[in-house]
């Protein structure tokens, strides 16, 4: 396509309804009317022969096509932003948006997130929370930190650190168990990741008891029941270090399983910007440090 027929305006809307994920959240970031925001998709598809998006109740979601565009473009538009800002005189401040597991934010990040802002005061990082389940591109992000075993279809994954996980209770239900058989008498608190306890007994030489205790899909909530003695959770150790040494929490035993790792992840079409670079070598530089 010749740089002349480049339909700049059209593709600047695509960008923000793409971050946003709605063609309304993007009219009201734009400016402008959710009919010019349609109608300025339209013409871009129409332009290219192709769909960008489908509509679905769920709200818009990106075809093929439009994943392949969408990184190449944001990436295009703040390189723009960045030489504009250093032609004007502004200070060169790159925006980075990162989503992070809960646990692994309030457990491990947030209180290390100084030492990064005191180190690179031209990254302004923005952290979102979620419970692990997190879509990069649709939630306008640069990178994820999650859970898992380091796969995640469309995404490159550099391992930070690793989460063995054991049972943690509150100490007056820790008086009452003296080897992991004692847990079939105590409510076993549940996650999502239903092989976990399994695991955990397999690992400890003791059978599975039946586990019929709440699901939660949230470790901090988890924490949060077995702290107030509501059952017993099993939990990555490292993040509820400080719950531990307050005393909220303990460990009855030293058995502990793998269920995966916290992993830094971002959207492989992604071009690496340089906060992107730069936040990734101190978390890795940082974890390798606090194991």
């Amino acid at each position: 396509m010749d740089r002349a027929d480049i339909p700049l305006n059209a593709l600047r809307v695509f960008e923000v309804a793409m971050r946003q994920g709605s063609f309304t959240r993007a009219a009201e970031e734009l400016r402008v009317t959710q009919a010019a925001v349609s109608h300025q998709i339209a013409r871009l598809e129409d332009r290219l022969g192709v769909a960008l998006f489908l509509r679905a109740s769920g709200g818009l979601v990106p075809t093929d096509e439009g994943r392949l565009l969408y990184p190449v473009l944001e990436h295009g538009l703040d390189g723009i932003a960045r030489t504009l800002s250093r032609i004007t005189g502004r200070r060169d401040v790159e925006l980075l948006k990162i989503g992070v597991n809960t646990t692994f934010a309030l457990g491990w990040l947030l209180p290390r997130l100084a030492a990064f802002e005191n180190a690179h005061p031209e990254v302004d990082l923005r952290i979102s929370t979620n419970n692990n389940r997190v879509d990069i591109l649709r939630e306008g992000l640069d990178m994820a930190i999650r859970f898992g075993n380091g796969s995640w279809t469309g995404n490159d994954a550099v391992p930070l650190v690793a989460a063995p996980m054991a049972p943690l209770c509150a100490p007056s239900l820790a008086l009452r168990l003296s080897e992991p058989a004692d847990l079939a008498q105590m409510v076993l608190l549940r996650s999502y990741r239903s092989a976990e306890w399994p695991g955990w007994f397999e690992a400890a030489g003791t059978p599975c008891p039946p586990v019929t205790g709440p699901v939660l899909d949230s470790s901090i909530a988890l924490a949060q029941l077995a702290a107030e003695g509501a059952g017993v959770a099993l939990l990555p150790v490292a993040m509820f270090a400080r719950q531990i040494a307050e005393g909220r929490l303990t460990q009855p035993f030293g058995t502990t399983v793998s269920a995966g790792r916290y992993h830094l992840t971002w959207h492989s079409d992604r071009p690496q910007t340089s906060a992107m670079a730069r936040f990734r070598q101190w978390i890795i530089t940082e974890c390798a440090r606090a194991t």
